[in-house]
């Protein structure tokens, strides 16, 4: 799901100020001193945090594995470090070790397959592998097999970024109702807007190659683009294209986040509509802003407890929301959400991740404190929010279920990225990859 500016999909954590790069063990785990590179133990630790509960855990029956991650390797990261290569890497556990079950070996390997494509052709900006390292194992994965788990373990190594302490958060497909028509009480879902514009300044300077920005022009200049506030309250006026009208405002701000999502319409048929750009400005999380002014009590920290606050309190709900200036424009969508890769993404399979130390396309294995965010997932996004090594959003696809998984997911650990094999040895030999870029 193409996410926006500070999403990418938007971890629903976030809303709560939870955003930090790379993460945190479980308490008592953090080792003393670093070994050389590719030579560490990894013992087992009890998880800090508690278990979910046992309807959480049968949701997710092919997911089901040991919730006492590992611990990380220490590693000292490199002078600077921006991308996975300069934040140092060591070896992981043998692949064949880690708690892989059939159904979800199976599950990631559709995953990976979709995305080879991409991941052979594009290039690597976390500086860990090239396009041709991955054509053997994208090989074998198109040629079928019958043991996924075995097919991991013979491709691929288990390979730990910096101090690999990872920290996942989750996101969803939300459903909201809505209609074709203008309705009392509705909010227009927009389309791009035909004014909106989108400047690369590299092209105007090499000190800032990899930036842009978004406006609109006025006059002879370049001027920010509305924000949530102008465009609430009628800006766009036959500037962009209203796809469909949501009923509920608040739930409508919440799909933003998401990035993409199914309205209802009245007669039953579903509208899928996705992430298509959004204004420039930048995201403010509200669920921060409410638990530093002290709005949200015990119990109320939660997604539907920001919620039910914001339905309790319209006046101040409303300005509350206003505060986060960033506004999402949408697209129709003809099949199932789509990630940055341009792939399908798979509830319980894909996550997103920062490209500058996570491979796109690549297979991630996350040993976390909680059992149902334990196991192999695949790199098939990215996120504005989503930033730093280890720093995961795992993706649960559409329903109550899985917005109840998603609005609560938190979980620390260690992550694995599995690599094809001599990755570690090419990078300690200081081979290095392709020429990362921004």
């Amino acid at each position: 799901m193409t996410k926006p500016a500070c999403w990418g999909v938007l971890p629903l954590a976030l809303l709560l100020g939870a955003c930090v790069g790379g993460g945190a063990v479980p308490a008592g785990a953090g080792p003393a001193t670093p070994p050389r590179m590719g030579t560490s133990t990894r013992p087992i630790v009890h998880p800090s945090a508690v278990p979910p509960e046992p309807s959480v855990r049968q949701l997710i029956p092919g997911r089901i594995v040991a919730a006492t991650p590992l611990l990380p390797a220490p590693v000292l990261p490199g002078p600077g470090a921006s991308t996975a290569a300069t934040a140092g890497v060591v070896a992981g556990p043998a692949v064949e070790d880690l708690p892989l079950d059939r159904r979800q070996a199976d599950a990631a390997l559709a995953a990976f397959r979709r995305s080879c494509p991409g991941l052979m052709r594009r290039t690597d900006a976390s500086g860990l592998t090239r396009g041709a390292d991955w054509q053997p194992a994208c090989a074998a994965a198109a040629a079928g097999t019958r043991d996924p788990a075995a097919f991991f373990a013979r491709y691929l190594e288990a390979v730990q970024v910096g101090d690999g302490a990872a920290f996942a958060t989750g996101y969803y497909e939300p459903e909201i109702a809505g209609s074709i028509e203008e309705r009392p009480g509705a909010v227009p879902i927009y389309g791009r807007p035909a004014d909106l514009l989108d400047v690369d300044l590299g092209s105007f300077s090499d000190e800032l190659r990899g930036k842009s920005v978004r406006g609109k022009v006025v006059g002879t200049k370049l001027v920010p683009y509305d924000d949530r506030t102008q465009i609430e309250e009628g800006s766009l006026d036959r500037r962009a294209p209203v796809i469909a009208w949501a009923a509920d405002p608040i739930a409508f701000f919440f799909l933003q986040i998401q990035g993409s999502g199914r309205v209802r319409l009245p007669d039953g048929r579903i509208l899928r509509i996705g992430y298509d750009t959004q204004n420039g400005r930048g995201y403010t999380g509200i669920g921060k802003l409410m638990r530093d002014r002290g709005l949200l009590g015990p119990g109320q920290t939660s997604m539907q407890g920001i919620v039910a606050w914001l339905r309790d309190h319209p006046g101040e709900g409303r300005a509350i929301m206003r505060e986060n200036k960033s506004f999402v424009f949408f697209r129709e969508l003809d099949g199932p959400p789509v990630g940055a890769m341009g792939y399908a993404v798979d509830g319980q399979v894909s996550a997103a991740v920062d490209v500058k130390y996570v491979p796109l396309g690549a297979p991630v294995f996350l040993s976390m404190d909680r059992a149902d965010a334990t196991g192999l997932w695949v790199a098939q996004d990215t996120g504005g929010a989503i930033k730093g090594s280890n720093r995961f959003d795992t993706f649960w696809g559409a329903g109550q279920a899985a917005a109840t998984v998603a609005g609560g997911m938190a979980a620390r650990g260690t992550a694995f990225l599995l690599l094809p094999i001599g990755t570690v040895a090419r990078l300690q030999a200081g081979q290095g990859a392709a020429a990362a870029q921004p």
